[in-house]
């Protein structure tokens, strides 16, 4: 995973509506990515009441919650929050690679950007930095959906 992000895009997200699903598992480090994605889409414009927040239980349910909040119609951006942490076996692999095929996946079949906003680390070290320290990964996600709701207006226009 990078440490380094591009550089921010002055966009006006004044009349952007962004739905952003949230893991409650490892809730402490997601909770540190959606505070992070939310100060940067709010400080772009996009009203408390266009900012609609979904919690699910764990990271494999993000992209069937994306795929109900994309198909809507109600949104510009979908961001999914989620954070899987190595464990004795493989089963974090298997859940973090299901869940960025799908959220992939909902992107592509509905046309809509799905920011997939997903750490996974091979500890709670590496977790921590980039959910609550110096690699903002939080910020980068919303200024993703944001850059993305734009693209698709323009082409949508």
């Amino acid at each position: 995973m990078s440490t380094y992000s591009p550089s921010a895009l002055p966009i006006d997200g004044s009349d952007f509506r962004i739905g952003v699903v949230a893991s409650r598992f490892n809730d402490e480090y997601v909770t540190g990515l959606l505070d992070a994605a939310s100060k940067v889409l709010l400080a772009a414009g996009v009203s408390e009441s266009s900012l609609i927040v979904e919690r699910v239980p764990g990271t494999n349910e993000l992209p069937v919650a994306a795929r109900w909040m994309a198909e809507s119609g109600s949104f510009d951006a979908v961001v999914a929050l989620g954070v899987v942490i190595a464990g004795g076996t493989r089963h974090y692999e298997m859940v973090s690679d299901s869940a960025n095929y799908g959220l992939q996946e909902t992107a592509l079949l509905t046309g809509v950007p799905i920011v997939a906003g997903l750490i996974v680390g091979e500890d709670e070290e590496q977790v921590r930095e980039r959910c609550l320290g110096s690699i903002p990964k939080g910020a980068e996600f919303g200024q993703c959906a944001l850059e993305m709701a734009q693209l698709r207006r323009k082409y949508r226009s």
